[in-house]
């Protein structure tokens, strides 16, 4: 089907979801009059009264009805609309048949992915069949990986600007404000619970290189282990393991490959939490470290995560508007070139960086791949934000607040 015919320009699937919601609101907002946006979910009466809260025109937005568990539903879904945006996770349970629709239909998709095993699986099964239909296949749409990948592709275009040669060693440090999603901690229990039934899935994970499009082409540059312990900076700040290092790193690693290693094939990537200087950065540290250790060696255990679970947030839910509103995430990459230059990006945005500036991120994102496919990269298939949407999503996001700039360090 044609991209003419299609009845709606964007459609959010999951919008009774507590994100899915909070990307309405967004989208109500910041979305151009005339923009032909439905709300999709399971349930028709919760996607209405989602919708009768939004302001202004968005109050008349259509509702339709979809389940991942029904193929034919998503099929049709697709089949109407230029863009879906999905907020329905963990992405391994419910993800894959999303895709497969949009890919069959040459339907462009976001999400806020933060699963290897899952875009692993989705790159092997429908790379191919996108690219054939034209279907952008955008993962990782939210503060995982918006930060870091967009940072790394600003560090790359300024070295390549200046003639500074290829990116060596870069290096992200994440500071935020603000808690783990439901649906985040859902999904790393997900991955926990898949590497316990099958044993091998722990080599994907433990590959730097598990999203590559071409894994044998990869250069051997050596890359940083994931951060297992707390540790300083040569500034003195002091950092912890970051949660979603593991994937953010991987998505990088793509978006450098599916450039033909335009950020340059000595890139050396890592990402760790910064916690603050000082006794007060040590003890942070050290906390952070014996959380994240603990939660997922309980995970790993069925007894204790029964315990897990009645301790942690539910999916779907989430904090208050007004926690909300407190939170904030400022994101610092350091960058050495293979001339020897350095380099320093930097990301920022008001928000809890999971919830309030990831309905940002995806947002934008999806506006985008419904409303600029003209500016766009010209690529299709299974994408991340900068081989997708690029400096469009830059654009867009310091339209709507966030900071995204790179100096000479």
């Amino acid at each position: 089907m044609t991209e003419d015919v299609r009845t709606y320009d964007l459609v959010v699937y999951g919008a009774s979801g507590f994100v899915g919601r909070l990307l309405a609101a967004h989208l109500a907002e910041q979305a151009p009059p005339g923009t032909r946006i439905a709300l999709a979910g399971r349930s028709r009466a919760r996607c209405e009264e989602i919708r009768n809260g939004l302001p202004g025109a968005a109050r008349n937005w259509p509702v339709l009805e979809a389940d991942s568990g029904a193929p034919e539903s998503l099929a049709e879904l697709a089949a109407q609309t230029r863009v879906l945006v999905t907020t329905v996770g963990p992405y391994a349970r419910y993800g894959l048949p999303v895709v497969e629709a949009c890919a069959r239909a040459g339907t462009h998709y976001a999400d806020l992915s933060g699963e290897v095993l899952f875009v692993r699986e989705a790159i092997d099964r429908f790379d191919a069949l996108a690219r054939e239909t034209g279907a952008r296949i955008v993962h990782a749409c939210g503060y995982d990986s918006v930060p870091s990948d967009l940072t790394t592709l600003l560090l790359a275009e300024r070295a390549g600007v200046d003639g500074a040669g290829g990116l060596r060693d870069v290096r992200l440090v994440a500071m935020a404000r603000g808690g783990f999603s439901g649906g985040t901690i859902d999904s790393a229990r997900g991955q926990v619970e898949a590497v316990g039934r099958d044993r091998s899935l722990r080599r994907v994970l433990a590959d730097p290189f598990a999203l590559s499009p071409a894994r044998a082409a990869e250069p051997d540059t050596p890359q940083p282990r994931d951060a297992a312990l707390p540790a300083r900076t040569p500034d003195g700040r002091w950092t912890a393991p970051f949660v979603m290092a593991p994937f953010n790193s991987r998505i990088v690693r793509r978006s450098n490959a599916l450039q033909n290693w335009r950020y340059g094939r000595s890139l050396s990537y890592g990402e760790v939490m910064g916690c603050g200087r000082g006794p007060q950065g040590a003890v942070a540290a050290v906390g952070i470290t014996a959380a994240l250790a603990g939660a997922f060696g309980a995970m790993s255990f069925p007894p204790a995560r029964a315990v897990l679970d009645r301790l942690l947030p539910d999916p779907g839910s989430g904090p208050s508007a007004a926690a909300r509103g407190k939170g904030w995430f400022r994101t610092v990459v350091d960058a050495a070139t293979e001339d020897g230059r350095c380099y320093r990006a930097t990301a920022a945005g008001r928000g809890d960086p999971g919830y309030a500036a990831t309905a940002v991120m995806l947002g934008q994102s999806a506006l985008a791949l419904a409303l600029d496919g003209d500016r766009l990269p010209d690529r299709t298939g299974s994408l991340t934000p900068a081989t997708a949407l690029g400096g469009v999503l830059v654009d867009r996001l310091r339209a709507a607040g966030h900071i995204y700039e790179v100096t000479p360090a």
